[in-house]
């Protein structure tokens, strides 16, 4: 196997097609008397006439129709520049793709990935029963890969997914995820929580923290759909898979229901959103950094690589790590800051860090790190956090 081969990180997202047509209606005529127009819809799945049904199915089967009304399926148009699939149109190529989204509550409002709507110039938002409405974007936010898309329905037609607590997950828990792989519309894979407080890439210069990861089968066109607990509770938002290949590969990640909510009331409220910024770029822990500042084995934090200038961490007194050394072809600081704590909660990763600063923080409050020095000396540090920069 090559070493060197690079695994991709990728937005499940458009369904790319070159074809700008949607759908081919049929006109039926009649020469017989007039009749009131009656049009099938669809409410659940099938009944199973097949025999017995095992507990696990019918709680698979169960959610399914409990959410499958939330769930909607969205055709996209674009404008893109770049890329060779597509049809030019003297400024880009016009695209069209498929991407999921769900209701979150009675006024039309839907969330989705960013990255689903992202240069839209038509959204067509597709139900349950079949129904079909214009969709128009109230806000996107890419530091988180999130939208929030609205379409204008009687609030009786619509079914508002319950937001479950993301902090409460844990590993091994049984989740579904349904949305329109492919295209294929209300489709439903299972899996478990694979993994917790992962961090992702965004649309933007910031990661994205507290992620879930799970086996459940997600592939292009899931992007924006629900991850399901057992209880019916939407915690999280499925947005990338980890795929040498393009298509799932059993890894999977979703965006926490936590940020769901805050980043949505943001959206719908205000059009966008405003993070807490610290200012430093770092990493975790590694064997050359215990080795080089002499630490126990067991030392946890976020190693502070580079302070940016100006910024709240630079005016609150963090330093950049420094007079590096070489060991084994690697240089290696031996003087950095290693933040171990944020008001008391320790931090262990910068998936930690990340976490921590995205849901328990806002711009203007002050927060209380806990540093220790060149390996030797721990000293608590208050930084007053601002408010990210624009156009990064």
């Amino acid at each position: 196997m090559n070493h060197n081969a690079k695994r991709s990180v990728m937005f499940v997202a458009l369904l790319l097609v070159a074809v700008l047509a949607f759908f081919v209606g049929t006109a039926v005529t009649s020469s017989t008397a007039q009749q009131a127009v009656v049009w099938p819809i669809t409410t659940a799945q099938p009944a199973n006439t097949a025999g017995a049904v095992l507990e696990s199915e019918k709680a698979y089967s169960s959610i399914y129709n409990q959410i499958g009304p939330s769930v909607v399926s969205i055709n996209v148009v674009a404008t893109q520049s770049g890329g060779n699939n597509g049809i030019q149109n003297g400024q880009g190529q016009v695209v069209q793709g498929t991407g999921t989204g769900f209701v979150i509550d009675t006024n039309g409002d839907i969330v989705t990935n960013n990255h689903v709507v992202d240069g839209a110039t038509r959204i067509e938002v597709n139900f349950f029963d079949g129904s079909i409405y214009r969709g128009t974007v109230v806000g996107v936010d890419p530091d988180s890969d999130l939208a929030v898309v609205k379409v204008d329905r009687a609030a009786a037609d619509l079914h508002p997914v319950t937001l479950g607590d993301s902090d409460q997950a844990f590993i091994g828990e049984d989740v579904v995820a349904i949305g329109s792989p492919f295209g294929e519309r209300w489709t439903l894979t299972t899996g478990v929580v694979s993994a917790l407080n992962r961090d992702i890439s965004s649309l933007g210069q910031f990661r994205i923290g507290s992620v879930i990861q799970t086996d459940a089968a997600i592939n292009p066109g899931n992007s924006g759909g629900p991850l399901v607990n057992m209880k019916g509770e939407v915690i999280g938002v499925n947005a990338q898979i980890l795929s040498e290949s393009g298509t799932g590969s059993g890894v999977g990640f979703a965006i926490p229901s936590n940020l769901v909510k805050r980043v949505a009331q943001s959206l719908i409220s205000n059009g966008a959103v405003s993070y807490s910024y610290l200012g430093i770029s770092g990493g975790d822990m590694s064997l050359y950094t215990i080795e080089a500042l002499k630490l126990p084995n067991n030392a946890r934090g976020v190693v502070v690589n580079e302070v940016t200038a100006g910024g709240p961490a630079a005016q609150a007194g963090l330093h950049s790590a420094g007079n590096p050394t070489t060991v084994d072809g690697v240089d290696v600081p031996t003087s950095a800051d290693i933040i171990t704590a944020v008001n008391s909660t320790p931090v262990t990763s910068m998936e930690s860090l990340i976490s921590f600063l995205g849901s328990q923080t806002k711009p203007g409050d002050t927060v209380t790190l806990t540093v220790v020095r060149d390996g030797t000396q721990q000293i608590s540090i208050p930084v007053t956090l601002t408010a990210r920069p624009s156009g990064t």
